[in-house]
C-alpha cells in the first residue's frame, strides 16, 4: 500500500478546525392539540446539532466544539494529530466569600401507610361494641368502628349518609340529631351519652351475611349510562349498573366499601355476602320538615315538634339557592321520569331541546320526586349518594336513594317544609295552613 503524504492527512482536519459553520435556517415548531375545546402549545426545545424539521439549527454562539477527528494511520503506525490551537481564556475574578453551610438536619421520612384491615378481621372487630372515642377525621383506610357508629346511628334513624367506614361530616351531623331526639344538647361530639343511646341499637351484629337471590341477580340493569342527557335519553331505563350498585344502595352502603368485605365474591346468584344491617326504615309519620341549609341537613318534626328523623343533604349553591320561607309538599312521586327543560331550568351541555328521561335509581332526581308548592322545586334522591353534602345542586334538595324512599312513605301533601339560613336551630313556630293536595305524580324538573 503506498504510503499517504502527511500534508494530504492533515489539511482536512486543519479546515475543520479553521473553517466556520455555515448557517443554517432554524426552524420553530410546535405540538398542537385539543383538549376539552382548549388548544395547548407544546414547544419543543431544539438539541443543537441535530435535524429539527428537516434543517440543521445552528448552535448559539460559543456553543460549537470541533468533532474529535479520528487520527490517521501511516502503515502499522497510528500518528497523532498536532494539537489545535487554544486561544488563551481571559483571567476570572475570584470568586465571593461564601460563608460556610449550615447542616440541614435529615428530613423525616414519611410514615408508611397503614395496611388494610383483612376483611375477616374488619368485620370482627366492626360486631364488637367499640365505638370512636372522638371524630377526628381519619386516613383513607376504613375503620370498623367507624363502621358501626354509621350503622348504629342508621338504625336510631339519624342517617349518616352512605355507610363506608369513614369519617366525615356527616357523621358529626347525625350524633347532632341524635343528641336533639333524646333532650340533649346538640354538641355532635362523642361521649359516654351517646354510647349509651346507640348501646340500644347494638343488641344485634351490625355487619351480616345475605344471600344474594336470582330476582337480585336477574336485575334488569343499565351497564353503561352516559353523562349526556340527550344520550340518556335514548335509553329505555336508567336502572342500576349491576348486582353491586343495587345490593350497596339496599343495604345504605358505599360500593367499594360492599366489594372490600366481599374480595373474590362474584356477586351471583346463591352467593353469600357480608352487607351492613340497617334495621327497618322509620314509621313516624312526619308534619313539619326543616330544611338547615348550614347545616346541610333535612331534619322531620312530628305533630309535638319532636325530631324524629335527619338526613344529610346537598341543599342548592350560590348561582342557584334553594327557596326561601315556608313551602309545602305538593305531590309526591316513586320512580319518575325527569322531564329536562332548558328553557325554564338550566341547559345541560349542548341540549337545547325539551327531553324526557327514563325513570330509574340513576335518573337525575334518583328513585324519587317530593315535589314543593314552588314551581320546579322539590326534595327528590340521587344517582351518585356518596355526594351528598359534597357538591351543590341547582336549588333543589337532594338526598340519597333510600333516604329519599323512607321520607315518601313519612310525608303526605300539604306538610310544611321550612328553609333556614344559617341558624342550626329549626324555628317551632306553628307554619301557615296549607290545603292538603291529593297524591299525584308530577313530572319533576331537576334544580
Amino acid at each position: 500500500m503506498p504510503k499517504s503524504s502527511p500534508s494530504r492527512i492533515l489539511l482536512p482536519a486543519m479546515l475543520a478546525l479553521c473553517g466556520s459553520a455555515l448557517p443554517a435556517a432554524a426552524q420553530d415548531y410546535y405540538d398542537a392539540y385539543s383538549f376539552g375545546g382548549w388548544r395547548y402549545r407544546d414547544y419543543a426545545q431544539p438539541s443543537y446539532g441535530t435535524p429539527q424539521g428537516g434543517y440543521e439549527v445552528p448552535p448559539p454562539p460559543g456553543a460549537y466544539e470541533a468533532e474529535p477527528q479520528p487520527a490517521p494511520y501511516e502503515g502499522e503506525r497510528q500518528v497523532a494529530p498536532p494539537e489545535a490551537y487554544q486561544q488563551p481564556s481571559e483571567p476570572q475574578p475570584p470568586a465571593a466569600y461564601q460563608p460556610p453551610q449550615q447542616p440541614q438536619p435529615p428530613v423525616a421520612a414519611a410514615p408508611p401507610a397503614e395496611p388494610a384491615m383483612a376483611p375477616a378481621q374488619f368485620i370482627a372487630a366492626a360486631n364488637q361494641p367499640t365505638l370512636p372515642q372522638t371524630l377526628k377525621k381519619g386516613g383513607k383506610q376504613p375503620l370498623p368502628e367507624v363502621a358501626r357508629l354509621q350503622i348504629l346511628l342508621d338504625r336510631a334513624n339519624v342517617s349518616p349518609g352512605v355507610i363506608d367506614g369513614l369519617m366525615g361530616s356527616n357523621l358529626a351531623k347525625a350524633i347532632s340529631a341524635l343528641e336533639n331526639m333524646n333532650g340533649m344538647p346538640s354538641t355532635g361530639r362523642m361521649s359516654p351519652d351517646v354510647d349509651a343511646i346507640l348501646a340500644r341499637y347494638g343488641d344485634r351484629p351490625v355487619l351480616t351475611e345475605y344471600v344474594i337471590t336470582e330476582a337480585d341477580a336477574a336485575g334488569p340493569f343499565t351497564p353503561s349510562i352516559p353523562k349526556d342527557y340527550g344520550e340518556m335519553a335514548l335509553l329505555p331505563a336508567l336502572g342500576y349498573r349491576g348486582v353491586t350498585e343495587m345490593l350497596a344502595e339496599r343495604f345504605h352502603m358505599d360500593e367499594g366499601f360492599l366489594k372490600r368485605l366481599n374480595p373474590g365474591s362474584h356477586f351471583a346468584s346463591g352467593e353469600t355476602v357480608i352487607v351492613a344491617d340497617v334495621g327497618a326504615p322509620s314509621k313516624t309519620k312526619v308534619y313539619h320538615l326543616v330544611a338547615d341549609q348550614n347545616a346541610r341537613q333535612l331534619l322531620g318534626y312530628d305533630q309535638q315538634w319532636n325530631l324524629v328523623v335527619a338526613y344529610p343533604a346537598t341543599i342548592g349553591s350560590t348561582d342557584m339557592p334553594s327557596p326561601t320561607g315556608i313551602h309545602a309538599v305538593k305531590a309526591i312521586a316513586v320512580d319518575p321520569v325527569y322531564w329536562y327543560r332548558p328553557k325554564v331550568n338550566f341547559q345541560q351541555g349542548k341540549n337545547d331541546k325539551s327531553l324526557k328521561l327514563a325513570p330509574g335509581p340513576n335518573n337525575p332526581v334518583g328513585a324519587v320526586w317530593i315535589g314543593l308548592d314552588k314551581p320546579t322545586y322539590g326534595i327528590h334522591g340521587t344517582p351518585e349518594p356518596s355526594r351528598i353534602d359534597k357538591t351543590n345542586s341547582h336549588g333543589c334538595l337532594r338526598l340519597t336513594n333510600w333516604d329519599a324512599k323512607e321520607l315518601a312513605h313519612l310525608v303526605r301533601p300539604g306538610v310544611d317544609v321550612e328553609f333556614v339560613d344559617p341558624t342550626r336551630t329549626a324555628s317551632v313556630a306553628a307554619p301557615a295552613p296549607v290545603e292538603a293536595q291529593p297524591a299525584q305524580p308530577m313530572p319533576p324538573a331537576l334544580q
